[in-house]
């Protein structure tokens, strides 16, 4: 009786000796494996192009100067025409030239001196373009002083001042530049994989940077250079 409540504990023992050495056994590969699957790097892929801008914001500022008003806005009135003429006349669309209310300002009523002051009232006035044809207002810009040669004034900058270019297509482009700088942050992955003897495993983590969209530089605002950065994290394994 005594012998074989011997034997059944030793045969308890050996059972829970070979189950705790089989769950540490288990647990140890897990926890290797778990450390293995830990092993990461993380690499950014740029993706950078240029394309023309498609939208053009041209503002044409001009203004005129006198003492007797209602002959003030009729000047303005008839170098509003001359301008916007000269804009059809180029190729241009009246539904593409805004043209804004009249800024007057009375000198007098601002404090200046009467005696001081050669024309009491000024006035200032904006025809706006806006347009997608990018070349033809770029020509139309360089040739617009021949209408400053018959009194138009212009202010403002200039006739080229304040002249905006966008690119507006960007939609269309985001899914190629995403696709290219994830390629390229993978090919720097592989090649830190391969100088440190590691195999590169699938992707843990990815975050896309934001777009953006420059000039290319200050002499062709027209050309612009849009940029994005994606960061990617991947398993590294042996």
């Amino acid at each position: 009786m005594k012998d074989s409540s011997v034997i059944s504990a030793f045969v308890l023992g050996l059972c829970l000796l070979l189950g705790l050495s089989f769950v540490g056994y288990f647990l140890g590969t897990s926890l290797i494996q778990f450390k293995q699957l830990e092993r990461s790097v993380t690499v950014k892929g740029l993706s950078e192009r240029e394309f023309p801008a498609d939208t053009a914001i041209w503002p044409i500022h001009f203004s005129a100067a006198g003492n007797d008003l209602p002959k003030l806005y009729e000047d303005l009135e008839s170098d509003s025409k001359v301008i916007l003429d000269f804009l059809l006349e180029n190729g241009f669309v009246p539904s593409e030239c805004t043209l804004s209310a009249p800024v007057i300002t009375d000198k007098l009523a601002q404090g200046y001196e009467k005696s001081r002051i050669e024309f009491r009232y000024s006035a200032s006035q904006t025809i706006t373009v806006y347009s997608e044809k990018i070349s033809q207002v770029r020509s139309t810009m360089n040739s617009l002083g021949e209408i400053g040669k018959k009194g138009v004034a212009f202010t403002g900058g200039g006739y080229q001042g304040g002249t905006e270019y966008l690119f507006t297509r960007l939609n269309e482009v985001k899914p190629s530049m995403v696709e290219e700088a994830t390629n390229k942050a993978r090919e720097v992955a592989q090649k830190f994989a391969q100088d440190s003897d590691s195999s590169l495993g699938k992707i843990k983590r990815a975050r896309q940077g934001q777009f953006s969209i420059q000039n290319r530089d200050t002499n062709t605002p027209h050309i612009k250079k849009v940029r994005v950065v994606s960061t990617v994290e991947y398993y590294l394994s042996d």
